[in-house]
């Protein structure tokens, strides 16, 4: 459950909580505050954990050059630890940094790799089970990977033939065909997940994670076949916010691993 916000107290007064709380009211997603957290929390101990108030331009010059000259990060990386920074000073601590001097991250020109339609499929033929189907899905409906991941069953509307995105990039809600040739695994699909929700019911169990909105305002949805994940994980996990014993998606690392 690691795409899980964890839970914080809002009274607390430590710097990381307080900056977590901060990225969550400018409504960044989960990925993006975990990945300033990182950078910020890296750029601290670079500098012996000194608070960042206390620091300015020369600090971070100093970090974003030991990442280019002695980590020899990517262009990218170095990127997105810069707009982390710029996040923290200039939002978070109304900061001005000025203009940063540090040196660039050596930026390499690659040419792109693309599959061709016949190479895609002849690695999607070599799947089989639930990763060929989400691959199809991925392929078929142009779906990202923690899109797909994500899905719940009332996501699939086979009545208009299409399927919904509900935690899209930038929590942006989308929808796409869904191919006919994907109907009858989908169907298939949800039965599997149906017998598996009814085995977690009769355990005591069968509770989804639900964002803190729809969790107030359908009470019992939780527990809703249509609001399980389309592809459940094979194990239940305990949700780090309240502790209860629930079934996530399926982990994104096994869909990569499978692919």
């Amino acid at each position: 459950m690691d795409d899980i916000p964890v839970l914080i107290d809002s009274r607390s007064k430590r710097f990381i909580p307080r900056l977590r709380l901060f990225i969550r009211k400018k409504g960044l997603a989960y990925s993006t505050e975990k990945t300033y957290v990182y950078w910020i929390t890296y750029y601290i101990r670079f500098n012996k954990m000194k608070h960042p108030g206390e620091m300015g331009a020369s600090e971070v010059d100093a970090f974003l050059t030991f990442l280019a000259v002695e980590r020899h990060v990517s262009t990218a990386t170095q990127r997105t630890a810069l707009n982390a920074l710029i996040f923290l000073y200039k939002q978070f601590l109304n900061m001005d940094l000025g203009e940063l001097q540090f040196s660039y991250a050596k930026r390499s020109i690659r040419i792109p790799v693309v599959l061709s339609h016949d190479e895609a499929v002849r690695i999607i033929d070599n799947m089989t089970g639930t990763y060929q189907l989400m691959a199809k899905i991925m392929y078929g409906c142009g779906l990202r990977l923690m899109e797909c991941c994500r899905l719940r069953i009332l996501d699939v509307d086979f009545s208009m033939n299409q399927i919904i995105v509900r935690e899209g990039k930038g929590n942006k809600q989308r929808t796409t065909v869904l191919p006919e040739s994907l109907i009858k695994p989908l169907r298939d699909q949800i039965r599997k997940t149906g017998i598996t929700h009814e085995y977690d019911l009769a355990r005591g169990y069968g509770k989804v994670f639900l964002p803190y909105a729809l969790a107030r305002k359908y009470k019992n949805a939780a527990f809703d076949l249509k609001w399980q994940y389309l592809f459940p994980a094979s194990n239940v996990s305990r949700d780090p916010r309240d502790g209860i014993i629930k079934r996530h998606h399926i982990d994104k690392r096994w869909v990569q691993k499978n692919v």
